[in-house]
This record gives C-alpha cells, structure tokens and sequence, in this order.
C-alpha cells in the first residue's frame, strides 16, 4: 500500500474546537450553573428595591409586586415581620453560592480535562513528525509552545472565556431590569458598555502583532536556555561562560523591552478605562439623584440603580480585558494550530521483512541544485555485510536517515525484499531494521532502563546478554548500583565510549533482521571494536548489517564495502580488491598504517 500522511487544516477556531473535544459538556455546565449564579445575583437589589419602597416606605405597592408580598401574608405583615425579606435575601444569597461553588468546581474539572488533551494531543503530534519537520523548528520554541502557550489558551478558556459568557448574561439580566424600572436612567449606563467594548476591541487590534511578537521572542529565549544548559560542558571546557552570558542577557533584554513597551501602552488604556468608568459611575448618581428629587424615580429604585450600575461597570470593563486578551491567546492557538496542521508520518501497521537491499540510483538533497547523494546503486544480499566508507560530509549518515525514512528520497527507490521503499509502512520498516546512531543519545534513566528502552517486557537476562555482546557489561558491574545506576543528563557521566556502546546494546535488544551501525564504534578502541564485532556476528547471524565508518579495521571484513565521496560510490570491492585498485580505500588504508602498532598489526592482519 501507499503511505500516506495525516493532514490537518485547523483554523484557530477549529484547534479550540478539537482540543474542547472532551470537556466541552463540562464547559457548557459549568456556564449555565454562572447563569444561575447571576440571575440570583440580579435579584437580590430587586428584593431590597422593593424592601425600601413598599416596605420601610409608603409607596402604593403595584400590581407587578403583589404576588411577592402574598408570598409573605401581605404587605401588611411583612411590614411586622421585616426578617421575612433578610431570611429571602440570605436564601437567595445562598443559592446564588451554591452556583458560584458548581461553577468553580465543575470549571476545575473541565480545565484539568481540557489541559490534559492539549497536552497529550501535543507531545503525540510531535512525536509523530518527520524529522524534517523538527529540524526546521527550534526545541526551545516548540517547549514553549507545549507549555506557554498552552497554558495561555487553557487560561483563556477556562477563566477568560467562561467570565465572557457571565459578562454577557450579567449585562442583559441588570440592563432589563435597570429598562424596567427607568428607560432614561438605563440608556445612559447602556450607553457606556459600548465604549468599553469599542476601546477593548481597538486595543486587541494593536495587542495582537506585539503579543506575537512577544511569543516567537520567549521561544528565542527558551531555545538560548535549552542549548546552554544541555551543553554545559562545551561553554565550560572552552571558557564561554561570559560570552554566552551575554547573547542571553543581550536577548533577554529586547524580550523585556518589548513586554515594556506593551505594558506601557496597556498602562494608558486601563488608565483612560478607568477615568471613563469613574466618570459613567458619578453622572448616574447626579442624573439618579435628579430623578429621584423630581419624583421620577423612586429611593429604592435609586439604590437598586447604582447596585446594578456597580455589579456592571466591573465586568463591562473586564470584558475589555477579556477581548485584548483574545490577542495573546489568538496567538497562542495559531502557534498551536501550526504544530497540530504539520503533516504526521503514517505509521501503518508492523509486518515481518526480510530479504535483499537494493538502492537504485538513489538521490537526496537538503536544499534545491545541491544534492547529497547522487545516483547511488548497490545490492545487499540477505545475510552480508555491507562496510560504507568516506570522508566527512560524503553521504554516509544520509544514507542511513533514507534507509530509515527519516528524511524522504529525492530520487531512485529503495528495494527490501522485492517491496519498494513507497509500499513498506514506517512501522514494519522501523522494526526490522535495528539502527544505531552516531550520536548516541542517552536518557537520564538507569543504565539497565537505556538498554530495555527498546524492547518492552525485557528481561534482565536479556538486558544483560545484549551489554556483552557490546562490550559494556563489565562497566556497568562496575558501577556503584550496577545496572541500576542512574546516568546524568544525556548520559554526562558516562565516556563516549560506554555511550556508544549502551546503545548498541539498546539496538541489540530487538533481534532485528537488518542492523545499521552510523558510526557508532568512532569513540571505542581498536581492540574493543574488534571484540563488539566478532559478537555481533556469532549473535546475529543470518542478519544483514551495514557498517558506516572511518576506520578501515571496522569495515574490512565486510562482504562487500563501498566508499562514498562527493555523494556517489567511486569505489566497491572487497578489502583485498580496494586495496589492489589503489584510490581512495588505499589512500585511506595507509594514512591509518601511521596509526599507533596495535592498530597497525590489525589492519595487516585483516
């Protein structure tokens, strides 16, 4: 079948969509249950309204009202028993609580719900992508979009979004009852949640390009931090300390500077809100006043007024908030969205393989006009060796990455038993072939849990047998806690060698049927490179090997050795027929005779 990729085209929209999937019902709960919240919310200045007008008053009591002061035994008896009107107060006050817990309860929940997808959606993606697509993205910025700009979209969500709901249904709860009791007095309240929401909608316009800005900048920092500290140990050995100190401070400035220069100008606009708001709150107790001096408006319709005006004019003015906010978290989802639409590897589905390799006129480049390999043809015959040798930058690694699919063919195709490259999945091609890197990376775990890394369920037995076969296992008896030792970070307290070593015991957990080795025995002696390649061959028997090297003593037993320069194969043949044609192997062949005797006397004895 024709492997095929995973597309995705989300719209920031659409991101939050697919990321609400499985907290969206809790969502929608936990806004209804701060619709209730507000509606007893609302209610109350109505009860002290009427309270004031018709109970401490004498105001004539109104049709509208009736049905309330019969729920009470009259007008008449609430005027004795005024703790009827607190008790329904306090009863609606406390209905009004059990809504506001419901809504902090269930919003908890559904964020932890919503932060616990975004998460796992996200580190899932990104293990799935191509290493193209990764080498073509900083580590720092992508940490940050998982984790800054994560938390930024479920902030938004959780808190800003769901407050944007409440806002909306507070504004039409208190504008409908303010209507009702006074037309003129609410138009002039109503009239300043426009100008709110204008102003917030501006500043969102102007927030957004400097927010983003703001973002790639951190992931620039982020990416600084990353590198520094993973690789402690080069800017120490060289000195940097100093110089490095300075290309983060130097960034770490222009960050600052441009969350200055935007909190500055949020400083004006909350400043410019504020004055607004403290001018809208002092006409309405003028006008109120008026109102109530030319009979117009009564007391308790006065009080009931700047109540509901003060339950407004907050969230009105947070819903400005809210909305320049919708610019870091607009940013936020767009950077997210970019990680969600790359394209993923479709893995497929594990199968057995087996038989020959055969690369036909295979071509690759990193950048257009400038190939890496050019036309590249050889057999593998199940069961050889295949030995790759070449100068720095020939080709040899890259042809380890396309036989793997890390990287795509630019040209030719790969044949392994009888299947093009196109037809085999990534998961049957991953499995049967064992590869080792030539940087070999090291995960701050057990030295034990390094090795099984590889192999799910593996034994100890089988983590053992695999460190003899290369080599590493009397090292690690050598450790403190033996097997159980923990390494440091990338494996720092490990030589290169035992590095290399631990990961080809890695690989050697899989019994794969292919095994590729990139290098991997550059950091190891003579002797003990030797020894890992006589295990190698009593313990996979039967399994086609290629082995990338610069030294001649580790590919000159292979069946077959092919030597890569300028991206093409200019030489093939076996040790003794290299040798006989006199180009490169040879040239190669004795520079290495200027080695030190050990080394010497195993090249002639090859």
């Amino acid at each position: 079948m024709q492997n095929s990729t995973k597309r995705r085209t989300l719209s920031n929209a659409g991101t939050l969509t697919y990321l609400l999937k499985d907290s969206l019902l809790l969502f929608i709960i936990s806004i209804l249950a701060s619709a209730a919240f507000t509606f007893f919310s609302t209610i109350i200045p109505q009860v002290v309204s009427f309270a004031i007008n018709y109970v401490i008053g004498e105001k004539e009591l109104p049709e509208s009202f009736s049905w309330l002061a019969g729920l009470f035994g009259g007008l008449q008896f609430l005027k004795e028993n005024m703790w009827l009107l607190a008790a329904m107060i306090a009863a609606i006050a406390v209905f009004a609580a059990i809504s506001a817990y419901l809504r902090m309860y269930i919003n908890t929940r559904a964020t932890q719900s919503f932060m616990r997808r975004m998460r796992n959606k996200l580190f899932s993606h990104v293990q799935r992508l191509p290493l193209s697509w990764h080498t073509e993205h900083r580590t720092g910025d992508i940490i940050q979009r998982c984790t800054s700009d994560a938390d930024t979209i479920c902030n938004f969500v959780s808190n800003q979004l769901i407050n944007l709901f409440r806002i909306v249904i507070l504004i039409i709860f208190s504008l409908t009852f303010m209507f009702l009791m006074n037309v003129k007095l609410a138009l002039i309240a109503a009239v300043f949640v426009p100008v709110f929401i204008i102003s917030g909608y501006l500043f969102h316009r102007y927030a957004r390009k400097h927010f983003q800005k703001c973002d790639e900048n951190e992931g620039i920092l982020s990416t600084l931090a990353q590198e520094n500290f993973t690789g402690v140990r080069v800017v120490r050995a060289f000195g940097r300390e100093k110089y490095e100190r300075d290309k983060f401070e130097k960034q770490n400035v222009y960050y600052t500077g441009l969350w200055l220069k935007i909190l500055n100008k949020m400083a004006v606009y909350w400043t410019l809100n504020n004055f607004i708001a403290a001018a809208q709150g002092m006409l309405m107790v003028v006008v109120g006043t008026v109102f109530c001096v030319q009979g117009r408006l009564s007391a308790g319709e006065f009080v009931a007024f700047i109540t509901y005006n003060a339950m407004l004019m907050g969230p009105v003015r947070e819903l400005g908030r809210i909305i320049s906010n919708m610019s870091k978290a607009g940013v936020s989802l767009g950077r997210i969205a970019e990680i969600l639409n790359a394209e993923e590897e479709d893995y497929g589905e594990e199968a057995a393989l087996s038989g020959d390799i055969e690369l036909k006129d295979v071509s690759f480049s990193y950048e257009d006009g400038k190939p890496v390999l050019k036309d590249v043809s050889v057999k593998i015959p199940q069961g050889t060796t295949l030995g790759i040798i070449g100068a720095s930058g020939s080709g040899k690694s890259t042809l380890v990455q396309l036989l793997v699919k890390l990287m795509p063919l630019s040209g030719g195709d790969i044949i392994i038993g009888g299947k093009s490259f196109k037809d085999i999945p990534l998961a049957t091609l991953r499995s049967n072939i064992g590869l080792v890197l030539q940087e070999s990376y090291i995960y701050t775990r057990t030295v034990g849990e390094n090795i099984a890394i590889a192999a799910d369920g593996a034994s100890q037995e089988n983590i053992e047998g695999a460190a003899r076969c290369a080599c590493v296992d009397e090292n690690i008896r050598g450790f403190a806690n033996g097997y159980d030792t923990v390494v440091g970070e990338r494996g720092v307290t490990l030589s290169g060698g035992q590095k290399q070593r631990v990961a080809i015991a890695r690989t050697l957990m899989r019994k794969t049927p292919y095994i590729v080795f990139d290098d991997s025995l550059s950091a190891v002696d003579s002797e003990t490179d030797f020894s890992i390649r006589a295990n190698l061959k009593e313990r996979n028997a039967g399994a086609t090997t290629i082995i990338i090297s610069h030294r001649i003593t580790t590919v000159m037993h292979a069946d077959n050795i092919i030597v890569l320069d300028g991206g093409k194969i200019t030489e093939r043949g076996t040790h003794a027929e290299l040798l006989a044609a006199g180009g490169l192997y040879k040239r190669i062949y004795e520079v290495q005779l200027s080695l030190p005797d050990e080394l010497k006397e195993e090249v002639r004895n090859g």
